[in-house]
């Protein structure tokens, strides 16, 4: 008997069904890259990537949480195909940056599903914006702890891909990010290197990845006060095959949002999301449609 054959896997495949629109918005003078999906009459869901990322991470994602929500998936300022300006990317910018974008897209209110970076800056806007966020989803966040070792190792990585962007230096990346060698699908690695072979990158990967020095990533960081104060209704989910950095971060703040839970994800790493998202999706369309 022939073994079952191993599905295609490719960014297209997990859009083809699905409704949505990619364009460009002015976001206080940044043209930034905007996907969404979903009926703008549906509830809002904001989707932020991590450090060096695009909306495509949500790909996998974006078919089953817009038949709910209302998504917008962005490439934030400094990343992906937005505009890159020239000054340093800290929380407080990117948290200015996705106000910015709601308020262009007419959004009031939005529940949160970040990634790591993002994760972090869904957590900050939390706390500046209460009043616009009803439930958070955080995938392997950032923002509590932060290691020598792994700043040093990130701004490495980053850096090399993005001064020598071959695909052998791309794929490296996506070594740390994705547990399973049969996701770290060549779509996504096409679509890193075309990000990284743009001549703003290169002039801006210092900015971007300001937050891996110690002194910028220090005073960006949330007390443990400042996760505890997070009133928003969270969801934390916990990559068991992720860097410890993050699975420590992921079940510490966990534990200090009063209102938090966790979703165990053991067998994938730090893009839990994109790695199983039928596991993911059913976590995430579960708890934020609860009411």
């Amino acid at each position: 008997m022939t073994a079952p054959e191993t599905p295609y896997r490719s960014l297209w495949t997990s859009l083809m069904d699905v409704s949505f629109r990619q364009h460009w918005i002015d976001v206080d003078g940044v043209s930034t890259r905007v996907a969404e999906a979903g009926s703008p009459d549906l509830p809002g869901l904001v989707l932020l990537h991590g450090t060096g990322g695009h909306w495509e991470t949500f790909a996998p994602n974006l078919k089953a949480l817009s038949q709910h929500f209302h998504c917008v998936a962005i490439d934030m300022v400094g990343n992906g195909f937005s505009d890159k300006p020239d000054y340093d990317y800290e929380i407080a910018v990117y948290v200015d940056h996705v106000r910015g974008v709601m308020d262009a897209l007419g959004l009031q209110r939005a529940s949160f599903i970040g990634m790591s970076l993002g994760a972090w800056v869904s957590a900050r806007f939390a706390l500046d914006h209460p009043d616009r966020i009803d439930r958070l989803v955080l995938l392997s966040p950032a923002g509590l702890i932060a290691t020598e070792s792994n700043m040093a190792r990130i701004r490495a990585e980053r850096t090399k891909a993005v001064q020598d962007p071959t695909w052998e230096s791309i794929k490296a990346m996506f070594d740390h990010l994705i547990a399973d060698e049969r996701n770290r699908i060549p779509d996504v690695v096409a679509l890193r290197q075309a990000i990284y072979r743009q001549p703003e990158t290169l002039q801006v990967i210092d900015h971007v990845l300001i937050l891996q020095d110690p002194a910028a990533r220090d005073r960006n960081l949330l007390t443990e006060a400042q996760w505890s104060a997070i009133k928003a209704p969270t969801l934390v989910v916990a990559s068991g095959k992720d860097h410890g950095e993050y699975q420590s971060t992921a079940r510490r703040v966990a534990a200090l949002i009063p209102d938090a839970e966790v979703f165990d994800m053991p067998e994938v790493r730090h893009w839990p999301h994109f790695e199983d998202p039928e596991a993911f999706n059913e976590a995430a369309v579960r708890f934020l449609t609860q009411r």
